[in-house]
């Protein structure tokens, strides 16, 4: 860790030493969830990257000092069209979807935010910032619409790159007769009688979705510039372009953030998964199949600048690895409830621009270590090396034989119809019955049960 922690900087397009503006308080923002559906992995991605430098903040800094904010949009066009679908109110349609969330990012292993303020909430904030882009010749007023003026900023674009051409080309914003430029964008539009809308010196309408982030920010994270803004690849054009437009031309400042920073895609079949695409794998479907540990570990198993797959094969290697690590655990009775020993080795690894490939072959060189070891206690401080630097990866904190029990997907057998034909076998197995015995091992491993016979008698059992 002598060398500091480096992440890439989209902003700057290279590796950046990354040195807090305050190290007493590390501020992090993270764009959120759109609370109309439930996540898919590809949603799932961001929201476990960022966990990790969030974890990674905090170990550097101190866990009171880090400050990470994740916003929660509960309003949209996505949300009410939703609703009118489910033919739902929209606001049943929120609190269920920001519930489904939270099990979900629980299920995952991320840790709960400091901040998760919803837009519904800071409309104030919102408005107060458009009059003050309008006071400043940066925004206008058009049919009922507020918009910010793209051409009163000379470097819109530095943080996407993209020339004019290409900026008016790729805005995801409606062409429309009352902009003064193609490159416009909302930030307050007017609302339907039949749809949400609050009262603003405009009309009654809502905020287009760029403002909502901008307030939020500021409100949460105090004066610009703050650390680190963070979300998927996809965010970087039009939505932190314009976050950046906003919050820099009402400031009167150069940067918004220091680091802005954008995790790779997951992919299916080569494709990125997206909604639009109709190839989306939701979290709930993926977690009816495997622990929400490997399906973490998964999202890690690859530089978050770099694409994953979504595959059958990648899932089931995340599990199995999991498996040997607690495997490990296990035989070597290291407990939930021990913390272990972290040497920093991990730490090391993610300090290069949170380099998790690297991280993750720490722990399997551990776990090769520990099988390998030669008495108990050496096998024992291996295992408590291995959970002990897998902590800081939010992974390895369930009890071992619990986890191992339950890892595989639902099977046949309950863990009661388990245990009762293990007493049976016990029974067996003591009054010579070797037949019984064996047809019962062979009943429980067909139900991918495996047995692990210990020399005191006992019998440790997992899932396959």
């Amino acid at each position: 860790m002598s060398r500091g922690l480096h992440l890439f900087n989209t902003l700057s397009r290279r590796k950046e030493r990354f040195e807090p503006i305050d190290p007493g308080r590390v501020r992090m923002y993270v764009c959120g969830p759109t609370v109309y559906q439930r996540i898919h992995v590809g949603n799932a991605r961001p929201l476990v990257v960022f966990d990790l430098l969030f974890r990674l903040l905090r170990h550097l800094y101190g866990v009171e000092r880090v400050v990470y904010v994740r916003n929660i949009t509960d309003v949209d066009d996505k949300i009410i069209d939703q609703a009118r679908k489910n033919g739902e109110p929209i606001e049943a349609l929120t609190a269920r979807t920001i519930r489904d969330f939270h099990a979900d990012a629980a299920a995952l292993g991320c840790l709960e935010p400091t901040d998760e303020p919803r837009a519904t909430d800071h409309l104030a904030e919102m408005i107060a910032l458009i009059e003050t882009l309008l006071a400043k010749g940066h925004a206008y007023e058009a049919a009922g619409h507020v918009l910010f003026h793209v051409p009163s900023m000379p470097s819109y674009g530095r943080l996407s790159g993209r020339d004019r051409e290409e900026q008016v080309a790729g805005a995801r914003v409606e062409v429309a007769p009352y902009k003064k430029d193609p490159a416009d964008f909302v930030l307050w539009k007017p609302a339907a009688e039949n749809e949400p809308g609050w009262p603003s010196p405009w009309g009654r309408g809502r905020p287009g979705w760029h403002i909502e982030c901008s307030a939020m920010a500021e409100r949460y994270l105090g004066p610009l510039p703050f650390d680190v803004h963070a979300g998927g690849q996809d965010l970087i054009f039009p939505h932190h372009e314009n976050e950046i437009a906003q919050s820099c031309c009402a400031r009167g400042l150069d940067l918004m953030a220091r680091f802005w920073l954008h995790n790779g895609f997951v992919q299916m079949a080569g494709e990125k998964m997206a909604k639009s695409l109709g190839n989306v794998v939701r979290v709930a479907e993926v977690l009816e199949r495997f622990p929400g540990e490997a399906v973490r570990l998964w999202l890690l198993s690859a530089h978050y600048r770099q694409p994953v797959d979504c595959t059958e094969e990648a899932l089931l290697e995340a599990r199995d690895a999991l498996r040997r690590w607690y495997r490990v655990l296990a035989d070597a009775r290291v407990a939930a409830e021990d913390p272990g020993v972290a040497e920093g080795r991990v730490a090391e690894a993610l300090a290069d621009d949170l380099a998790t490939p690297a991280a993750i072959a720490v722990l399997h060189g551990l776990a090769t270590r520990a099988n390998k070891a030669e008495s108990a206690g050496e096998r024992e401080e291996f295992a408590r090396r291995l959970k002990g630097e897998a902590a800081l990866l939010g992974l390895l904190a369930a009890d071992p034989v619990a986890w191992l029990k339950h890892a595989a997907p639902a099977a046949a057998l309950s863990d009661a119809e388990v245990e009762e034909r293990l007493e049976r076998r016990r029974a067996a197995r003591k009054a010579r019955d070797f037949a019984t015995a064996d047809a019962l091992r062979a009943e429980l491993e067909a139900a991918g049960i495996v047995l692990k016979d210990r020399p005191d008698g006992r019998t440790d059992w997992e899932r396959r």
